[in-house]
């Protein structure tokens, strides 16, 4: 996940409509810096990522693109996480069929989504916005995968099984440098070995 600053709202006291037209604006008058997000009623502002969380990325873009050609890899899509639409989420990475967002909005349905992807960053906030709020969310909205490269643990964890107010019921972890198996429908493996590269 890319840095985000701790600036929170405790309780959840705006609409999603008013949420989507602060974003926008901020987006406008920041040069994309930075990023909005809006889970469990809380804004998280996100800055621009550090290099080596660009790289990691990349590195799976190219992955995907080497195992399953059929898939498109968005950077930044934003994505309807909440249950009731309440929730607006930017992940580091979407997997997706091809073409699947084409006509799509800055703030997509999760249907359709097969995995989604965030890489850790070094501040405060990312255990409890990686590790705890987003699983919720995502497995929540039904979708399937969610991958998450830690760059504090030296892992990469596959979160599966999809549950409403649990999130996933099934977590593997792995060491970087370990081979990582995507069940189907995803259907390839990922070795983890260049990881180790891309971490202080």
């Amino acid at each position: 996940m890319a840095v985000m600053a701790e600036r929170t709202s405790q309780t959840s006291q705006m609409s999603v409509e008013d949420f989507e037209r602060i974003a926008e604006f901020a987006a406008k008058e920041t040069d994309d810096a930075v990023r909005f997000e809006f889970i469990d009623g809380r804004i998280g502002v996100r800055k621009v990522a550090d290099g080596d969380h660009n790289t990691i990325v990349m590195w799976l873009a190219r992955r995907c693109m080497q195992a399953r050609p059929d898939l498109d890899l968005y950077q930044n899509q934003g994505l309807e996480v909440e249950r009731y639409r309440e929730g607006r989420a930017r992940p580091d990475a979407v997997l997706v069929p091809e073409g699947h967002f084409a006509g799509h909005g800055e703030w997509a349905d999760p249907s359709g989504v097969l995995l989604v992807v965030e890489v850790t960053s070094y501040d405060s906030d990312t255990g409890r916005r990686d590790r705890q709020e987003k699983p919720v969310a995502y497995g929540a909205a039904g979708i399937p995968f969610y991958l998450l490269v830690d760059r504090d643990s030296y892992t990469v964890a596959l979160h599966s099984d999809p549950e409403p107010d649990v999130g996933y019921r099934t977590i593997r972890r792995v060491p970087f440098g370990d081979r990582l198996e995507l069940p189907q429908p995803l259907g390839f493996e990922l070795d983890t070995e260049k990881l180790k590269e891309y971490v202080d």
